[in-house]
């Protein structure tokens, strides 16, 4: 390896480690995942893995069992001579040789697509944690902001009202300011009850996860280290639903040998054993008994087959959905980041121009709707710029989650960053 790919490397492996310890914001891992796997669908994903386990079992032993008939009975010679006879067999059908081999491989498949299936509960659990857990941070972020604007905004109508009893403003001015903050407290109402609802969803849907008193710090979001490429392809090597659908498809082949193999049907060996005339006649047999049929053996086969090919087409297409959506993920991030740094220097050209403008009104250079306007500008800009952090945190964090390195089993997947 070259010098400069070396030192390529080293930076994304540096970025990466960066990117993988940028989490405060979020609950601790273990609780996350604590809460992740009492979820209703992972419980149930858990459950169902049970019952694949047990249906593998069944196919590895076979579905055929021992067959025991016994027939006593009364023969009448003449009307005072009477034998007791009966008749016994014992038979179990046989599978050809490598069919079990085949129901073995159906029953693997069946337990590798089952436990993909809690991976996958899980994984959409987590992605649902997330969106609640940012909607709570957004929610209470905006609550905040609403309510330092309006101390703000109070102090200010404080030293207005000072400044009509020396006469040094007018009555109209207090009024004006007086329904700028009714309009204020309206909307830190709203986002006291919008903050108070996203706390009490994560409170009912994951209690096991003890919330802090106050929502924690966000950082500044970051592009993604190592680019959109790199994510995407991880994403798409770690895919569950892939996977399912991969194991469905070989599941589903396995099921068109086992058809193509019951063409040949299984025979039933057994033991029969006669009992005549009171004893008097004895006998001892071997029983075999084979199927006769074709056609009816012929059609299962073609139809499993058939299934087997569809099966394989929808594993096509899941994977090619998994990277579309993956592309469009990983994009997202990058573009949800430049809208941030965008936003961002928005607020803070809306904030200056706001301030200036108070001044100029202080100073008797611009009139009170000049500077009330220009406020209410700079608080859209930083709700806005409030908005565009969290959603860049939250697409940056979905690509974390979707590409397995956030509340997901370390599974030793090749191609993924150390786990914090």
């Amino acid at each position: 390896m070259s010098m400069r790919r070396m030192l390529a490397a080293l930076a994304l492996l540096v970025g990466l480690s960066a990117h993988a310890q940028d989490i405060g914001y979020l609950p601790p891992e273990a609780l996350a995942m604590r809460a992740l796997a009492a979820q209703p669908e992972v419980r149930a994903a858990s459950a169902a893995a049970q019952a694949a386990e047990a249906e593998a079992h069944s196919l590895t032993a076979g579905s055929y069992e021992w067959e025991a008939v016994l027939i006593p009975q009364q023969r009448t010679v003449q009307p005072n001579l009477r034998y007791r006879e009966f008749e016994g067999q014992l038979s179990r059908r046989i599978r050809l040789p490598g069919k079990a081999a085949i129901d073995a491989r159906i029953g693997m498949h069946t337990v590798t697509a089952a436990r993909l299936r809690i991976d996958d509960a899980t994984h959409q659990a987590a992605r649902r944690l997330g969106h609640d857990w940012m909607a709570w941070l957004r929610a209470s972020l905006l609550s905040e902001q609403a309510d330092a604007q309006q101390t703000l905004l109070r102090q200010a109508k404080q030293a207005l009202e000072r400044r009509v009893q020396l006469g040094d403003a007018a009555q109209r001015d207090l009024d004006l300011m007086q329904a700028e903050l009714a309009q204020l407290d309206a909307e830190a109402l709203r986002a006291h009850a919008e903050a108070d609802a996203a706390r009490k969803a994560l409170v009912v849907t994951y209690p096991q996860l003890p919330l802090p008193a106050a929502p924690p710090p966000l950082p500044d979001p970051a592009p993604l280290p190592g680019g959109a490429a790199y994510w995407r392809d991880l994403i798409i090597s770690r895919s569950h639903k892939i996977g399912i659908a991969r194991e469905e498809a070989q599941r589903q082949q396995e099921m068109a040998a086992r058809a193509r193999a019951d063409r040949r049907p299984d025979p039933s060996i057994g033991v029969r054993v006669l009992d005549d005339r009171g004893g008097a006649e004895r006998a001892v047999g071997v029983v075999v008994s084979v199927p006769l049929g074709y056609r009816y053996r012929r059609d299962i086969a073609a139809r499993e087959e058939s299934r087997a090919q569809m099966a394989a087409a929808d594993a096509d297409g899941v994977a090619l959905t998994i990277a579309r959506e993956a592309q469009a993920t990983a994009d997202l991030a990058m573009a949800r980041y430049a809208q941030w740094q965008a936003m961002h220097a928005a607020a803070a050209a809306q904030e200056t121009a706001s301030a200036r403008t108070r001044r100029a009104w202080e100073l008797g250079e611009a009139g009170l709707g000049e500077w009330l306007l220009a406020a209410r500008s700079a608080r859209q800009a930083r709700a806005q710029e409030v908005q565009a952090r969290v959603d860049a945190l939250e697409a940056a964090l979905l690509v974390r989650i979707d590409s397995h390195e956030l509340w997901h089993d370390n599974e030793d997947e090749a191609g993924g960053t150390p786990r914090e």
